[in-house]
């Protein structure tokens, strides 16, 4: 019998959490679904075990932390994780675990379709669609909604993560984890409702738009040091250059260079670039070695069966 996990991170959802739970449990009757509670002010936990949910508590703040408990203590063969503010549609959750199983996928994700203008609203489609772009020219193949909440993962997948982001941040790294070991993923369009009255997000457009722009530069440069490095030693030796050029008429004129402190900067620049680019060759070969370790514990965990 293939177990099935649902996973639930909540901070303050009092007024949808019930209404979450019940929907996954009359979708997965057989699925055992788990609220990990991130220090509510409200009686977001109570209610959840009213509803059936096991709930767990996590002290540490953050939606990333809250994910990083999830994946350690939850035992299970595919495992759903979607928000607890009831705007995911619970019906399609059986067809995406049986494409899970029938694929061998290891993350399917629900990229949210909306025509509900407060469901979600222009500036998160706006920034949305901007850090996409970003993932895809920096890592390649992507998805259309890389923060989509609504995901499906294998227990490979689950088991092989290692989760460094604190908060909602975590949907980027989740993203990157699978394009970096080329894991077979997919995307399917589920529908996306606004929130209930009296329910209200957690995340903030701009700080939390900068945040995750910063993790998906941290990404590229520890998961694409070669490349990272590479640009900053070319801006280096670029700046430099042009710096020098100047310099080098005058010399060529005259035989002087009366600028001394700007020949001394032009050629601090190009061997700052030059250690840079050497730093990139060598982290690139210590980046191979970690992405084989991250390939090999995902290989560690055992394929589960596509039929119970």
């Amino acid at each position: 019998m293939r177990r099935i996990a649902v996973l639930i991170p909540c901070y303050n959802e009092a007024a949808t959490i019930a209404a979450t739970v019940q929907a996954f449990r009359a979708s997965l009757p057989q699925a055992q679904v788990y609220v990990f509670d991130n220090n509510s002010q409200d009686d977001t936990a109570g209610i959840a075990r009213a509803a059936g949910a096991l709930v767990r508590h996590v002290s540490e703040q953050g939606k990333g932390s809250v994910v990083r408990r999830m994946f350690a203590d939850v035992e299970a063969d595919a495992y759903v994780m979607v928000d607890g503010d009831h705007t995911y549609d619970a019906q399609v959750a059986p067809q995406l675990v049986q494409r899970l199983f029938d694929d061998g996928l290891d993350m399917l994700v629900g990229s949210r379709v909306s025509e509900e203008q407060a469901a979600y609203r222009f500036g998160h489609r706006f920034g949305n669609a901007l850090l996409t772009g970003v993932v895809t020219a920096l890592f390649g193949r992507s998805f259309t909604d890389i923060l989509s909440g609504y995901r499906v993962f294998s227990r490979r997948y689950v088991k092989s993560f290692a989760a460094h982001s604190t908060g909602f941040e975590i949907e980027t790294e989740l993203t990157v984890h699978a394009l970096e070991l080329r894991m077979p993923v997919a995307e399917v369009a589920t529908r996306y409702g606004a929130r209930p009255e009296g329910s209200f997000s957690k995340l903030n457009t701009y700080r939390d738009g900068w945040r995750i722009l910063g993790t998906i530069a941290r990404l590229f440069k520890s998961e694409k040091p070669l490349a990272f490095y590479t640009l900053a030693a070319g801006a280096c030796a670029l700046l430099s250059l042009v710096l020098a050029w100047p310099l080098v008429l005058t010399y060529l004129q005259t035989g002087l260079v009366p600028r001394l402190p700007t020949a001394v900067l032009c050629s601090a620049l190009m061997l700052f670039g030059v250690m840079l680019a050497v730093c990139g060759i060598v982290l690139d070969a210590v980046t191979k070695a970690r992405i084989e370790q991250k390939r090999f514990a995902y290989l560690a965990v055992a394929l589960a069966p596509p039929h119970a």
